[in-house]
This record gives C-alpha cells, structure tokens and sequence, in this order.
C-alpha cells in the first residue's frame, strides 16, 4: 500500500513516515509543491496526504494537480480548522481531512476508512507469505486451508505490528536487539525480552501449520529471526 505525503515540517514529516511505515505502508515524502509535481506518479499511489500550507504554493495547487492526472484518494493536513478551507478543500475532490494536532491512530482511522470508500483499499492491496494474507488496507490477516478457503486469524495490535515487521524485511535477519527497538506495545510500554519471546511464540501458533517447525518465522540460531522471501 503506497502512500504520497506531502509536508514540509521535517519533524511531522518524518514521524508520519516512520508511523505510516510501521502499519505496514510505503511512504515517499516531498517537501514542496515543486517536489511534489516532480516525484508525483500517477498509478503508484493508493493515498494523498497533503499539508495545506507549503514554502512554495499551497496544498489546493497540489490537490488540484493530482486530481488532475489521476483519481486518487487525498486526505489534508491542516492547522486551521476553518469552515472555508474545509469547504475548499472537499470542493476540489479531496476526501478527508484532519486539524493538526492530530493523534496518529486518528489518521490511521481515517486513512483506512477513505481506503474502504474508496475501494483503493481492497483485496489488491494484500501480501502473501506462505499461505497467510495480509490485507493491509484493512488490517486483516488470513490462511488459508488445502481447498483455499480463507480463515480471518484474529491478532492483538502488537501480533499485527510484529508479523508487519517480518514481512517488511523478508530476506533478512532480524535481530532480538532490533526487534525489540521496534516493538512497543499499545500503551507506549517498552517490551521486554521475555514478553518479545511470548509474542513470537503466539504468532507461531496463530500463523504456522506446525508452530514447533516453524515454515514462516524461522530462528536463525545465536543471530535472531528470518523470514523468506
């Protein structure tokens, strides 16, 4: 699932990209509306999310040149929650919108329902590892049987973040030390070693066929964890 975010705040740049990567989307960020005009490519996007105030021009000129090459869902960022630039910016086809400051499960909320309306968050935008389904645009995770039929797994969040995190790095080893940088838990707790170990083994058990022979999340021993490409 691929994202187009244009803003130029380094800071909120870089923390929606780092977070947005995180769920599981690839994220290019422009800076300025010239940036934008010259990496944007039509038929690579899922999703917009555009910032209204830019150095250069503003995010309707943005808008108004995606809309023009393609259809493609656009969510504004804002700082002003004024009735006028509301009106505007849905006037001129963008979707959605959220007043900065926002929180990050806000935007994610509102990410994937413009994705579900959309239909741009389909069952196209999936990946498959072995015979599980990830449906990113909706955050559901499937296996499926002999026949092909399709098992929805139910996942906590951290599960869902953890086997994101596998299959964002297929083909390389993934440290113990590394994982654990990565994986927080809901509540912004950092999460142990012992509690790193109980989640990998309760992925195993949800995902694998036979969890003490692991196909899926492989140990590579004294280094970490991999999984194939």
């Amino acid at each position: 699932m691929n994202v187009f975010l244009l803003e130029d705040d380094d800071a909120i740049g870089m923390g929606l990209k780092y977070s947005l990567e995180k769920e599981g989307f690839t994220v290019d960020h422009a800076k300025t509306l010239a940036q934008a005009k010259s990496d944007f490519a039509p038929g690579k996007y899922n999703i917009c999310i555009i910032d209204i105030n830019l150095p250069d021009g503003s995010g309707y000129d943005a808008c108004r040149f995606i809309k023009e090459k393609e259809d493609v869902p656009v969510i504004f960022l804002t700082a002003v929650d004024a009735e006028v630039n509301v009106i505007m910016g849905l006037e001129m086809g963008a979707d959605d919108y959220i007043c900065k400051p926002f929180r990050v499960n806000e935007l994610m909320a509102r990410i994937k329902a413009v994705l579900r309306r959309s239909g741009h968050g389909s069952d196209s935008a999936v990946e498959k590892i072995g015979n599980i389904c990830v449906y990113t645009g909706e955050a559901k995770v499937t296996k499926r049987d002999e026949t092909g039929r399709e098992e929805v797994i139910e996942l906590t969040a951290l599960e869902y973040r953890l086997l994101l995190t596998f299959i964002n790095n297929r083909g390389q080893v993934l440290t113990r030390a590394g994982l654990l940088q990565e994986m927080w838990d809901v509540d912004g707790d950092f999460v142990n070693d012992n509690t790193l170990t109980v989640y990998i083994k309760r992925l195993r058990d949800k995902i694998e066929e036979d969890p003490s022979d692991p196909r899926i999340i492989k140990t590579v021993r004294g280094m970490g964890y991999i999984t194939d490409k």
